[in-house]
């Protein structure tokens, strides 16, 4: 779904951004689930938003990928979309099961030091380039969101094989501009507690690996071009997935990192739409209300900002953030900030605050610059938040979602 603004202000002028929402919030990982989720769940949100053409922000992991190879299969989806729904990003972060087990760590494996990874994008990335093709040449562009490298305490040791398997997969993105004329970008998304973490560690990585004259020697002989020309296409093909709940978790500031990114020539393929969980100022009746965010499926990590200076203190998961609270009165009056994906269009729970007003910062930033062309709602924790944020249907609260971000940004959709 591509947005229009509704006022003939300078914003007018921009390339509009595609809005989507990402399906990683329906639960399924074989292909029968995930149509069937499809089938159900996207037709009302679309008839929700007037929209002509609604965009879907497909999540698929291996199973589905692989079943996916098949033609059959295959042409099921591309009828399912034919005129009514359109396809350019895929969420490629989780690769296995994603809902109703413990994912927690493992939503990082297999990371970007295996061939694994490398395989699984790569079908991605096929599937998207088949899903795309035959688009105009103004309407070519598709996103992948991926793992950013891998979990902060394997990374030792790995640096060069996620290097080098990442150029890999760029070699292939070339490849499918090359055969079907859609260009895709892979964007790394940074996630506390993950080799990418802060902006500031992002830069760093493109600036040392992502870019580095390695990187443009073996993209160079992959592909047959000049070192200079492998750089320019690492930059078109390589850069960053900007979730705002995890950035908002990390106490980012939006115009810092938007102009850190550009400042690199680091891309934004994609920025996805999120809002964690704020608790101003933590109290002992707080932390026991909070207890309640504490659920087996998911990791969510904690960043608490001290009172007095500032300091960041980083917790892997909520339990252990809670246990030293209660033990050794850590965080007691301090700010928390908890990687608990909450609807955004909340400003505020029964007990707690949301970031969506540092999501409202990123809507204005977006307002005024041509940063993504592509914005994706993602709440994914639906299904474990507690039960009374959960009173209507999940198409009900996407809509919804997705209307709070068109009022913020002036917009209405248009067909694609």
């Amino acid at each position: 779904m591509q947005l229009m603004h509704n006022t003939a202000d300078d914003a007018a002028t921009q390339s509009a951004p595609k809005l989507t929402y990402c399906t990683n919030i329906h639960a399924g990982e074989a292909w029968p689930q995930i149509m069937q989720s499809l089938a159900d769940c996207v037709p009302p949100i679309k008839t929700s938003l007037g929209a002509s053409n609604l965009g879907i922000g497909l999540r698929l992991g291996h199973a589905a990928i692989q079943a996916l190879n098949n033609e059959t299969t295959c042409s099921e989806l591309l009828e399912f979309l034919r005129d009514q729904y359109s396809v350019f990003t895929i969420n490629a972060f989780p690769y296995g099961p994603f809902h109703g087990e413990p994912v927690k760590e493992n939503v990082y494996a297999p990371d970007w030091s295996t061939s694994e990874r490398l395989v699984y994008t790569n079908q991605v990335a096929e599937l998207l380039g088949k899903l795309m093709q035959g688009n105009s040449v103004a309407d070519n562009f598709g996103s992948i969101s991926t793992v950013p490298g891998s979990f902060k305490p394997w990374v030792a040791g790995r640096e060069e094989s996620i290097r080098h398997n990442l150029v890999e997969c760029v070699a292939k993105l070339v490849d499918i501009k090359r055969l079907t004329g859609v260009e895709i970008a892979l964007a790394l998304e940074p996630e506390p507690f993950c080799m990418l973490e802060t902006i500031e560690e992002t830069v760093t990585w493109f600036s040392e690996y992502g870019f580095s004259g390695e990187s443009c020697q073996q993209l160079g002989k992959l592909c047959g071009v000049t070192p200079a020309q492998a750089e320019q296409l690492l930059r078109t093909h390589l850069g960053v997935c900007y979730d705002v709940c995890h950035a908002a978790v990390e106490f980012e500031h939006a115009h810092d990192s938007f102009a850190a990114l550009q400042a690199a020539g680091i891309s934004i393929p994609k920025i996805q739409l999120s809002s964690a969980l704020r608790v101003a100022t933590m109290d002992r009746d707080i932390a026991a209300k909070l207890a309640a965010f504490d659920e087996s499926v998911y990791l969510h990590q904690v960043i608490q900002r001290k009172k007095a200076g500032g300091e960041l203190l980083r917790f892997l998961d909520l339990p252990e953030a809670l246990q030293k609270l209660e033990t050794r009165g850590t965080g007691l009056g301090d700010e928390w900030r908890v990687h608990f994906h909450v609807p955004i269009f909340l400003e505020r729970l029964e007990h707690f605050d949301t970031t969506q007003f540092f999501l409202s910062e990123v809507l204005e930033v977006l307002r005024d610059k041509e940063l993504s062309p592509h914005l994706e709602v993602e709440t994914y924790t639906w299904d474990v938040l507690p039960a009374e944020l959960r009173s209507s249907d999940i198409s009900t609260a996407i809509a919804r979602e997705m209307q709070w971000v068109m009022d913020k940004l002036g917009c209405k959709p248009v067909a694609n």
